[in-house]
């Protein structure tokens, strides 16, 4: 296991180094570009003859890695609250009813459409998925990924409130997919559909229970933090309530990513309330925490497209790929976009938002992760290489580009 550390840690400096030094790109999509660059070169060199057992080895380190584990059980717990922390909690405040209905309403509806208009589209390419799979794969694609947004947000110049419902949807909607994730695998496995009954009392444990637990969790660390001027000690309280509250929630059978969020937004409310100073030791302690597993994570994301197998030829993947990139961007406008644009007015929020909010809906290694967790089956690996689709688009394309689409569509009368 220390090897496998020593190795990513390794590999992660030396990509962060490489897009610092030349490429300039922001950190995610750069090391992620970059990772994904050099696992298809050494693809191509091994089918060449040249540096035969590299690509081997590549594969052999992702086949000793559990991404889904790792990331759903390990490092998502530290990234939503170190990305809520640092979310003005007054702003989110005063978009809380544009925040919610995006987060709770528009990721259901994205799954169902998404998931009716994938399996029609899959079935005139001729690939037998079952309507049920391609619902998974809407609930799994449709939550936009709380980290890439975040680290987009950065350098992407949106305006403050556009800012505030765009991090504070993603931060949301990725414990309501996987909540929604957890009721239609149990459909899937099971395969009856649940009583209405049933998935309401889901619903309400999951994610009522991980909003409650997480507001109590918060008052705690709020309470044990306040009079320490020790920043280590800071630093080892909010460490222990999220590693051990992530851990609690799983036992608890509540949603531990709303739980986390809901931690760091009282935590990091209640520091912006005791201190004036941004650059306070225990918010420069999560935000190093913050960008060094985003680097690591999003290596990984590059590196997983060695993974990947189609049952198709490269003709019919391409088609497949293209469409299902199609109607993930065409659900994310129907339910986030146009909803906005229709309300603009009320949801006070500046011209040119809605195709901001479209656009700027990235996917990430959430949807990889629950993707290589779903069962073993026929239709799999067609959906986890949809939704490696999905995901290299989303970063490679719309992160790259989505500075200039703010710039060119944003304007600040609401």
């Amino acid at each position: 296991m220390l090897d496998i550390a020593a190795s990513v840690l390794a590999l992660t400096a030396l990509l962060a180094w490489i897009n610092q030094r030349w490429l300039k790109l922001p950190t995610t999509i750069g090391v992620m570009a970059t990772s994904l660059v050099l696992s298809l070169a050494l693809v191509a060199l091994d089918a060449a003859g040249v540096a035969v057992g590299l690509h081997a080895r590549e594969q052999a380190l992702l086949r000793a890695i559990d991404f889904s584990q790792l990331l759903m059980q390990g490092m998502l717990s530290l990234l939503l609250f170190a990305g809520a922390l640092h979310v003005d909690v007054q702003a989110l405040r005063d978009y809380r009813w544009q925040v919610g209905v995006l987060a709770f309403v528009g990721t259901a509806a994205s799954t169902l459409l998404v998931g009716g208009a994938l399996w029609g589209a899959l079935d005139l390419l001729g690939l037998d998925v079952p309507l049920i799979a391609c619902l998974l794969f809407g609930a799994l694609i449709s939550p936009t990924d709380p980290i890439a947004v975040i680290g987009m947000l950065k350098s992407g110049g949106a305006p403050r409130n556009l800012e505030v419902v765009i991090a504070g949807e993603s931060l949301f909607n990725d414990g309501v997919g996987v909540v929604l994730f957890a009721l239609l695998l149990e459909m899937a496995l099971e395969g009856d559909a649940p009583t209405l009954s049933h998935a309401a009392l889901l619903l309400a444990r999951e994610a009522g229970g991980g909003l409650l637990y997480g507001w109590a969790l918060g008052w705690l660390t709020c309470r044990l933090l306040r009079g320490v001027d020790a920043p280590p000690v800071a630093a080892l309280v909010t460490l222990a309530a999220v590693v051990g509250g992530y851990t609690l929630a799983n036992h608890l059978h509540v949603s531990g990513p709303l739980a986390m969020v809901v931690v760091g937004l009282m935590v990091g409310s209640q520091r912006r309330a005791a201190s004036e100073d941004p650059h306070d030791h225990l918010g420069v302690f999560w935000e190093l925490v913050d960008d060094i597993l985003n680097a690591v994570l999003f290596v990984l994301v590059g590196m997983e497209v060695v993974t990947i197998r189609f049952p198709v030829g490269p003709a019919a993947a391409l088609v497949a790929a293209v469409a299902t990139i199609a109607i993930a961007l065409a659900a994310r406008w129907l339910t986030v976009g146009l909803p906005v644009a229709l309300a603009r007015r009320a949801s006070r929020l500046p011209a040119g938002a809605s195709a901001v909010l479209t656009w700027g809906g990235l996917r990430g290694g959430i949807s990889i992760a629950l993707a290589l967790a779903l069962p073993a089956g026929p239709w799999r690996e067609t959906l986890v290489a949809l939704t490696y689709a999905v995901v290299a688009f989303s970063i490679l394309v719309q992160g790259l580009t989505f500075g200039r689409l703010v710039r060119a569509t944003v304007r600040s009368d609401a």
